[in-house]
């Protein structure tokens, strides 16, 4: 190994990740670099990333694919915030005798804030009345509430059960589906399941939760957004793929459903020029549903735990799923 273990820690967009981690207890022999800025590109990735031996990864915002990894000769650790990054090529890692570890989640579910704020946004128009208000206006459209209304969540997991008692909360109906999803589990978060095709066409507000594979990639298309309600609001907090981005991009255009509540892309950090930018019956957040004061303290006090480890040759700790 180096005299100097150089660290590179990727896409702190918000510039906050030093206050997050005792980064000067790895001492001299670690060099840290904090980015801010994405890099996409993989030409332009493998050319700034060839000196560090560790690379510390902010989820899925920077994907480790075999094509960037052996351009990195350097490379040791790598350490992602959070238990699974579906990004990393694992087995490209392996081969290469790269070290692959996690980082613990100490909020327990931020993202269903996130969720029920977008929703709440886009059933009362909150975002676009906050605007006209800026802008010396007042009152441009009449919302509706969620008492009464249908929730339909696709994923009935940890998060999705912890939908389900927000929505009863505001006095929904709630039900759910999943490839794998049984009655005795759907009665046993208190929620009725349904097949999806039902799902869709009572939801009133439809919310996702499920991880991206392929067998969820594009799970809502065309055909099913045809299913939705006019009046329906779709939350996608999980993954983008997991909707057909040009199928939505249609609906919407279409007024085919009421409004879309984002926090995932297809293409992370949003291009400047997507479309969805400046549709006004879309509500927008970017990818903030991990992003807590709570997980960032645990991810990179987690992360420094294992450069340290690693720096002195001892087992570093995996936490990854």
């Amino acid at each position: 190994m180096a005299d100097i273990i150089k660290v590179a820690v990727l896409d702190d967009y918000l510039g906050v990740v030093p206050q997050y981690g005792d980064w000067a207890s790895l001492g001299p022999q670690v060099e840290t670099v904090f980015f801010t800025k994405n890099m996409a590109d993989i030409e332009e990735a493998a050319a700034a990333l060839a000196p560090f031996h560790v690379l510390s990864l902010m989820r899925e915002r920077m994907p480790l694919p075999k094509a960037l990894i052996d351009r990195l000769p350097n490379l040791k650790l790598v350490v992602t915030t959070g238990g699974k990054n579906r990004s990393i090529d694992i087995e490209a890692c392996t081969a290469c005798g790269i070290v692959v570890c996690g980082t613990r989640s100490l909020d327990p579910a931020p993202t269903i804030d996130i969720a029920w704020g977008l929703i709440l946004s886009a059933a009362r128009n909150l975002n676009r009345e906050d605007a006209l208000m800026r802008a010396g206006g007042w009152q441009e459209r009449l919302g509706f509430t969620l008492h009464g209304k249908t929730l339909g969540i696709i994923g009935l997991g940890n998060l999705g059960a912890r939908m389900a008692v927000v929505g009863k909360a505001f006095g929904m109906d709630v039900i759910a589906w999943s490839q794998n999803l049984t009655a005795q589990r759907a009665a046993e978060a208190g929620v009725l399941r349904v097949e999806k095709d039902e799902l869709l066409s009572r939801a009133d507000v439809l919310t996702i939760h499920l991880v991206l594979s392929e067998r969820t990639r594009g799970l809502l298309g065309a055909r099913e957004f045809g299913l939705m309600k006019p009046t329906a609001i779709l939350a996608n907090t999980s993954r983008g793929p997991i909707v057909d981005e040009a199928a939505m991009l249609d609906a919407l255009r279409e007024r085919r459903i009421h409004a879309a509540a984002l926090d995932v892309f297809n293409v992370e950090p949003l291009p400047v020029d997507h479309p969805l930018r400046s549709m006004d019956n879309v509500v927008l957040s970017p990818h903030l549903g991990y992003a807590s004061q709570g997980n960032f303290r645990g991810y990179f006090t987690d992360t420094v735990e294992a450069i340290s480890a690693f720096a002195a040759g001892r087992e570093v700790p995996r936490r990854i799923d």
